[in-house]
Formats: structure tokens, sequence, C-alpha cells
């Protein structure tokens, strides 16, 4: 399955993390990736996200610029795996576009694929993943 790994876009600092929102850059950030999904050949049909807030916002951003539905779910929250991701994923239809957070798109991108693509907020790598 073609799967958009997608970093969250800029938040802004506070407590309680869960209820973090995107910045002014950020909300730049999130429809910019957007744009960027929506040009691909294959656009995502669907956008899974995160159920923190800036990850919502993120993937409210990637889904009016791609005509993709939405879904949250809690194993993409922080502390998610590839494991993690594969279940989230199992049974959909590809492509997929995906919001989480750091490290742990880092690390799922190593595990999926040998390397780390780096993840700066608003980033994205596109993986071939078994789900």
């Amino acid at each position: 399955m073609r799967v958009y790994l997608c970093r969250h876009a800029k938040a802004a600092p506070g407590d309680p993390d869960e209820l973090r929102e995107l910045t002014g850059k950020g909300r730049k950030q999130a429809q910019e990736l957007g744009e960027r999904l929506a040009a691909l050949p294959e656009p995502p049909r669907l956008v899974v996200a995160s159920p923190l807030v800036r990850a919502r916002q993120t993937a409210e951003a990637i889904a009016a610029a791609t005509g993709a539905s939405i879904r949250t779910d809690s194993r993409l929250a922080p502390g998610a795996t590839v494991g993690d991701l594969r279940d989230s994923l199992a049974g959909l239809e590809g492509p997929v576009a995906t919001v989480g957070h750091q490290p742990d798109c880092s690390e799922i991108a190593l595990a999926a694929t040998g390397a780390d693509p780096g993840f700066s907020p608003g980033a994205m790598a596109e993986l071939d993943l078994d789900a």
C-alpha cells in the first residue's frame, strides 16, 4: 500500500500537549503539504491522523486540498510504531496519508525502509507498506 507518512505541521507550545494547535506558520505548512499531496499522480483517498489537535488540523488541511476523507486513530498518537501504523491501515485501500508525530515518523520510516528521510514539521515521506 502506498502510504504518505506525514508529520504534523508547526504547533504552538503549551499544556496539555494533546490540545496544542497549529501556529500561523503551521497552518501554512499544512496547506502546502495538502497541495503537494494533491499534485501527486496518486493523491491520498483517506487521511488517518493521530487524535491530537495539531495532527487533526494538519489532516483537515490535507483533506481540504485532496478531497480525501479523514479518520482519527489513537494508535498514531505519540509513541506510534510501524506495527501500530500497519494495524491502523489494515483493511484499507491506498493510497493513504497518515499524520503523526516525531520521533515516531522517523522511527517508522527507518523500520519500514531502512532510512530516515528526516521529518521537519509538515514533512512527508512516501512508503510502500505491507498493511
